[in-house]
């Protein structure tokens, strides 16, 4: 009892009443099977539709195993788990050789990805799978001109340009520099366009210019001063592009970073500019402009050291950029690649990234926003894109990660953009925008999972897999494999490993798939491979639309549906019910139609039929266990002692460690009493009053002194189950018509 040490008055909380027991969750149901996305390893999260199941793990889409497309079957079932009333699925992938690699998910050889051109970023699907091929698309998140530009057909004078002249004879030149070729020259770089004595003429900081050497295609190195260019009418025939008169945004500052608009208005696509290091291919490959607006200047920067023939590209060229060392225009100044469209371009810091599935066009998964190439940004691209999300559910729904590699780089920024760029596929779409889209490549399924990928491994670490990882889930009651029935080869091993389980975690059944195209010979030859209440058995296969196939059929394993029926049948009835003469939704027919002396064949051998029925539609036409003991001979009895039990377990834990004597006992009694009275009330318990339906027993007569002794408390429980109405019988006779 409480000390009490001083004098006073003390007002103490005490109980009356005995603990009552809440009844758990039967309808919770997991699925272990291929799937075309999502981990692999790790405590599965539950799902609670279809929906969120594809955000996860992908479509519904065959999965390819070597060469051979085998329909998703486990993704079927989920749907038709949630078409049939389920609403709690834990789901478990699974693959070939999956507990072979001591990685984590992304680990797997099987993973998509892709590395940027200039080895500057690695981004990669989180999963692997062939679904991890996916299409990756930046839109840039600033719409408007951050800078304005226009284009001038005739400069005035004193006016910056950037001119791309194509060829400069040698007596164009006024007082050329030291160390010019002696032939025709191209060059492009920043001018100023003078009008002296009637003649217009360029003059060109060779600092902020490239010159090449058309006949050797080279740039040539180690040019300074001031070259001088007379526009004669050969040179204003190859002078392809002035650009000029760029002004800041109102409210923009001086000395402020801003992102850079390009005016794509050109001219021909064979047209080069590889002083910026854009370049244009016949299929229209727009790359990229590396602009950095600092206030009153662009920094353009160095690409690669390499040679370009800007004046006559060969065909297909496709060259990545030749500035040697980085180059700034003043802000006063844009010039942009020549391209054969009309359309406007912007070059922001932020930008979004889409997650398409299938192709360009296919449908978007996933968006990144907001993501920044800035190092310092807390939205940079590999910490918006991370491997390991800290949130679970980015774990789950995340499809890429990203890694960059930046050491040594005097602006990652820009060599990042620019290697980003210059992956990108675009193309213009009908609004004459281009789309900037890149594919990771090498995703694949893999081969089929054999039993041993099933059965899972336990690691604290990385995490466990297969059914090994629902043993951290307390909840589930009904397990499915049913992508197993479609292995022939595997199937009996793969239920052995689920039966394995059962037994295991002990408050959970297992729903058994045929295989397809099984005959009544074949199925009776499978059922005999199994003897256990934990199990029950369902035949045949069921025929649904084919939601990939407009207009066609696809044969499904029953166990999605009939772990649906279950759960609907535990909410609206419960689980004294049992799931059978319930409406298969989704069905459109059965493999085969099986008929009444068919199944007085199977339905002894506890093999459970669907069988349609006319204006009854397609039901579950039987509720048996595999197990040989009469006791356990219906799932739902089955289901509800196990309900029983567990509820019972799970509410008096607060038993452990009392003090055992009468006063416990007593207590437990009550507690145990209370709970199984509620379910006679219910209807769930056979009898007219509840010592028939009932008896709970906790005193001398069920403990011995040696139980005592050693700290064991024995309460023995009988209930009196309702066994499913499965003969109903009429028996009907003559009789006399008595006065």
């Amino acid at each position: 009892m409480p000390e009490y040490l001083a004098p006073g008055v003390f007002v103490e909380e005490t109980s009356f009443r005995a603990k009552s027991i809440e009844g758990v969750s039967t309808s919770v149901a997991a699925l272990v099977g291929p799937l075309r996305f999502g981990p692999l390893r790790g405590t599965p999260e539950v799902v609670t539709s279809f929906g969120e199941f594809r955000r996860v793990y992908g479509d519904d889409r065959a999965l390819r195993f070597g060469t051979v497309d085998v329909p998703n079957y486990s993704a079927h079932a989920v749907r038709a788990f949630f078409d049939n009333g389920g609403k709690q699925l834990y789901v478990v992938r699974t693959a070939r050789a999956v507990n072979e690699f001591p990685g984590d998910n992304v680990d797997l050889p099987v993973a998509a990805g892709f590395t940027t051109p200039l080895n500057r970023a690695r981004i990669e699907a989180r999963f692997p799978g062939a679904y991890g091929n996916f299409h990756v698309e930046v839109r840039w998140r600033d719409r408007e001109p951050l800078l304005l530009t226009e284009a001038v057909a005739s400069p005035e004078d004193n006016t910056l340009v950037l001119a791309q002249v194509g060829e400069v004879a040698p007596a164009a030149l006024v007082n050329p520099p030291a160390g010019l070729p002696a032939g025709a020259i191209a060059v492009i770089g920043i001018a100023r366009h003078r009008i002296a004595a009637g003649a217009r003429s360029l003059e060109v900081d060779l600092a902020q210019a490239q010159v090449i050497e058309v006949a050797n295609r080279q740039v040539v190195a180690g040019l300074a001063g001031t070259l001088t260019i007379n526009l004669t009418p050969a040179v204003l025939a190859t002078l392809l592009m002035t650009r000029a008169s760029v002004r800041r945004p109102a409210g923009v500052p001086l000395n402020t970073r801003f992102p850079v608009v390009l005016d794509l208005r050109g001219s021909r696509p064979g047209d080069l500019s590889p002083l910026l290091g854009a370049a244009l291919d016949p299929v229209r490959r727009p790359r990229l402009l590396l602009g950095d607006s600092d206030g009153a200047t662009v920094t353009f920067r160095a690409a690669t050291t390499n040679a370009v023939d800007a004046v006559n590209p060969p065909a297909g060229a496709r060259p990545e950029g030749t500035l040697a060392a980085d180059f700034t225009v003043p802000a006063a100044l844009l010039a942009a690649p020549p391209l054969d469209a009309a359309v406007l371009t912007a070059l922001p810091r932020r930008f979004d990234v889409d997650v398409h599935t299938g192709s360009a066009n296919g449908e978007v998964v996933y968006t990144y926003a907001d993501v920044e190439l800035d190092p310092t940004a807390p939205r940079r691209l590999d910490v918006a894109l991370p491997r390991s999300p800290a949130r679970s559910g980015d774990a789950r729904e995340m499809p890429l990660f990203a890694t960059l590699a930046l050491a040594g780089v005097a602006e990652p920024a820009a060599a990042l953009l620019q290697s980003l760029w210059l992956s990108f596929d675009a193309t213009l779409a009908v609004a004459r925008e281009p789309r900037f889209v890149f594919a990771l490549t090498g995703g694949n399924d893999g081969a089929a999972p054999v039993s041993t990928d099933y059965a899972g491994e336990t690691d604290e670490q990385i995490g466990s897999t297969g059914l090994t990882a629902l043993e951290d889930v307390e909840d589930v009651s009904i397990v499915m494999t049913p992508a197993a029935a479609a292995d022939a080869n595997q199937h009996q091993a793969i239920t052995n490993e689920l039966l394995t389980h059962l037994r295991k975690m002990r408050y959970r059944v297992g729903v058994v798939d045929s295989q397809a195209g099984m005959s009544f010979n074949d199925i009776r030859t499978f059922r005999n491979q199994f003897s256990d209440d934990r199990l029950a058995l369902y035949y045949p296969w069921v025929a649904v639309s084919d939601p990939n196939r407009a207009g066609a059929e696809l044969l499904l394993p029953p166990s999605g549906f009939v772990a649906g029926v279950y759960a609907r049948t535990d909410v609206i009835r419960g689980v004294h019910k049992a799931p059978a003469n319930e409406v298969v939704f989704g069905a459109l027919r059965f493999e085969i139609a099986i008929n009444k002396f068919q199944q007085e064949l199977l339905n002894p051998e506890g093999i459970n039929c669907l069988r349609s029925f006319p204006r009854l539609g397609h039901r579950i036409w039987g509720g048996r266990t595999l197990g040989a003991d009469p006791e356990w001979k219906y799932v739902n009895v089955r289901r509800y002692f196990l309900y029983l039990e567990r509820s019972i377990d799970k509410s008096t834990q607060w038993v452990v460690f009392e003090p055992n004597g009468e006063r416990l006992w007593a207590n437990v009694r009550d507690t145990v009493e209370a709970f199984l009275f509620n379910e006679w009330k219910e209807g769930h318990l056979l009898g007219g009053s509840p010592k028939e339906a009932y008896f709970v027993k906790c005193d001398r007569t069920t403990m011995t002194q040696n139980d005592l002794d050693n700290g064991r408390i024995i309460c023995l429980v009988g209930v009196a189950p309702l066994r499913p109405a499965e003969f109903v019988i009429f028996r009907i006779g003559q009789k006399t018509a008595d006065a």
